[in-house]
């Protein structure tokens, strides 16, 4: 079991606990297209939370230790989906700065989030994708990004880029004041918040320090994969969220002695807590070794990628179930239910879900050690 000592809360403090408070009273308001979590995010940079994935990063080490992040990362799916969503994507960037970036990088980048900088991660494109050119000495950049979560207002977007020989390289470009974002094609069933859009960077230029890591390190496993147990963490906090918001309506109504809702009740918690349990042992196994090697990769992929698909599933479950608990006002823009079950079906959409459970069957089935063996 994940235990979170003295030492290590840094991130999971008791002003981060009473700010998640403030910040799940203050999610309904920004229940809105083209909205965004700014004082959110300003209260995080104010206690220390959005400097604390880049903390002592310069050295290398973890800044954070992934029990403590794990916790908070719930805290945050339980407070709102979309500033879960963005922090995620912050934490992300701060992974990949760590492993791959060198010192000098390292502590520009810490610099710039106790500054308040927010930082993200945006690897979705079109058919032409976002390229390195050089042209007149300079390296620029061509292209946009799309589904870019928070764009136009993360300060530090991490993308991927292309070079002329087609290998894909991690920039981290210097924003200038152009106006490059656009959410008008954000129109989405939820995660209204996140400002998720398109971001175009066409004419940035490029300097060598901008570049982090080497060719094709963004792809490399068992990280790439292995990081879901982060988003799987957020979808979690949300979870839980959804049953605390139907016990508190069935105990109002006083239908919490019905057998129904207990079943419906008990089976929603049975979800939950599969989903914790797989999440948990995914931040574990991913987490485990810094630098595994094959077979060891394989096996933290295979893990991670059942793990999305098992908590894909406890959040669909949770969510019909809490529905059916609370009946039609459940539907309601006025419940809080409505508001989070919107926010989590979009949420719980990642990438390639089929291919990801076929990778992780497809890991087991090729094995030759015992079924229970294989994450043991």
């Amino acid at each position: 079991m994940l235990d979170i000592s003295a030492e290590q809360n840094r991130l999971v403090t008791a002003a981060f606990r009473d700010e998640m408070r403030h910040i799940a009273d203050r999610a309904a308001e920004l229940d809105e297209d083209r909205s965004f979590p700014s004082e959110d995010i300003a209260r995080l940079t104010a206690i220390g939370a959005l400097a604390s994935p880049f903390a002592r990063i310069e050295d290398g080490e973890r800044p954070v230790a992934p029990e403590e992040l794990l916790q908070g990362l719930i805290l945050l799916g339980t407070a709102s989906l979309p500033l879960g969503r963005l922090f995620e994507g912050h934490v992300n960037a701060a992974e990949l700065i760590r492993r791959y970036g060198t010192r000098e990088q390292r502590e520009r980048v810490g610099r710039d989030a106790k500054n308040g900088c927010l930082f993200g991660v945006w690897n979705t494109e079109g058919a032409e994708g976002v390229r390195l050119a050089r042209a007149n000495g300079h390296i620029t950049l061509l292209g946009a990004k799309t589904f870019a979560t928070g764009a136009g207002f993360v300060d530090r977007p991490m993308i991927t880029a292309r070079d002329e020989d087609d290998r894909l390289f991690m920039v981290l470009p210097r924003l200038d004041k152009t106006a490059r974002a656009d959410l008008s094609a954000w129109r989405a069933h939820g995660m209204r918040a996140s400002a998720t859009g398109t971001f175009c960077f066409t004419g940035l230029v490029v300097e060598p320090d901008d570049i982090i890591g080497k060719g094709g390190d963004y792809h490399r496993q068992p990280h790439f994969s292995g990081g879901a147990w982060r988003f799987c963490a957020v979808q979690l906090g949300a979870m839980e969220r959804l049953i605390e918001e139907a016990r508190s309506s069935l105990r109002r109504s006083g239908r919490d002695s019905d057998p129904h809702q207990r079943a419906r009740m008990g089976e929603a918690l049975m979800a939950v807590e599969t989903a914790r349990l797989w999440t948990e042992r995914a931040a574990n196994i991913a987490e485990a070794d810094d630098a595994p090697l094959p077979p060891a990769a394989e096996n933290i992929v295979a893990y991670v990628n059942l793990a999305r698909c098992a908590v894909e599933r406890a959040g669909l479950d949770v969510m019909e179930l809490v529905q059916r608990s609370i009946g039609l006002s459940a539907f309601l823009r006025t419940n809080a239910v409505e508001r989070i079950c919107r926010d989590l079906a979009t949420y719980l959409r990642q990438p390639a879900p089929d291919r990801t459970l076929c990778e992780g069957a497809a890991y087991a089935l090729r094995s030759d050690q015992a079924i229970g063996e294989l994450w043991r």
